[in-house]
């Protein structure tokens, strides 16, 4: 299995590049979940002068949940007041005022990289800072917060005193999809019966039918096409900061993570039912009788002729 990158890979090769040799700029892209970026230089006569905006579908939730107070955690004065037209956060980055080349240039340039990541790292920031303060209470259960990152496809977050639940709800529009896919989240499932990946977090996975913890939430879909998966993360999985940051970098990545696989294989499975094809033609090739070549003659040496 591949474990997609958390980074935005144009973003980190564009300032790498742009670090080494200033020039002017103006790109527009997009990352998973619909998410748009623009990176640009405003005044083409100030090539260092970079501005760096992000577009994300979910941001008013984000915002109640604590994503402004992360960006200036991680990006401080490099916030504007006022984001790009069109985008909800932008930075201003000055490439004379980046560390010098080395391993703080790319840490600085990767923690741009990481601008997604860090804002819908949010509401699992608020459900982590909500668990602890639930387990020293005693008992409780915190705000069912709910991220619709993507159409018809939400991801739930909700602390109690010994856990946090991550339930994605995830839209397979094929049937082949929603097969690759049980057979993928089945697997989930199973692995973490072995021994060496105990202290892995419990998955579970239903169809139609929603979890219990939110089954009261109204408008959901109760189609084939729809799926829950459910992520029960223990304290061990975020007491550390190290291990809580790996752990929200990974689930976040999961919904593209298993469509990426299900692509994939997909894709494995037609080039395989190729070449059987192109197998069987040559089968077939070599069983055609070839035509009888020359005349046939008598003994006496006539010719023999169909009539």
């Amino acid at each position: 299995m591949i474990l997609l990158e958390p980074h935005n890979y144009i973003i980190h090769t564009t300032l790498s590049e742009k670090a080494a040799q200033p020039s002017p700029l103006d790109v527009q892209f997009v990352d998973f979940d619909g998410v748009r970026f623009r990176l640009t230089t405003p005044d083409r006569k100030v090539p260092t002068a970079l501005v760096l905006s992000m577009n994300i579908r979910c941001w008013e939730e984000l915002v109640r949940y604590g994503v402004d107070d992360i960006l200036r955690r991680e990006y401080g004065p490099l916030i504007r007041a006022e984001p790009e037209s069109g985008y909800n956060v932008t930075l201003d980055v000055n490439l004379e005022q980046i560390p010098p080349e080395g391993e703080e240039r790319e840490a600085f340039i990767k923690s741009l990289s990481l601008l997604k990541r860090n804002a819908l790292a949010a509401p699992f920031e608020l459900g982590f800072q909500t668990q602890k303060q639930l387990e020293a209470g005693g008992s409780g259960q915190g705000e069912l917060m709910a991220l619709h990152y993507r159409d018809e496809e939400v991801i739930y977050v909700q602390a109690s005193s010994d856990r946090v639940t991550v339930i994605f709800s995830t839209m397979f529009r094929e049937e082949t999809d929603r097969v690759f896919g049980k057979v993928f989240l089945q697997e989930f499932v199973d692995a973490r019966r072995l021994p060496t990946i105990q202290a892995a977090p419990q998955v579970l996975y239903t169809t139609r039918e929603p979890p219990l913890e939110i089954r009261h939430v109204q408008g959901l879909n109760d189609s084939e096409d729809n799926g829950y998966v459910t992520f029960i993360l223990f304290p061990r999985h975020f007491a550390k900061p190290e291990a809580a940051a790996l752990t929200i970098t990974h689930i976040q990545l999961f919904r593209d993570y298993l469509h990426y696989h299900i692509k994939c294989s997909k894709a494995y499975m037609h080039s395989r039912m190729r070449h059987r094809v192109s197998e069987f033609q040559k089968v077939l090739n070599r069983a055609k009788t070839e035509a009888a070549v020359g005349d046939r003659k008598t003994a006496s040496g006539r010719t023999m002729t169909l009539r």
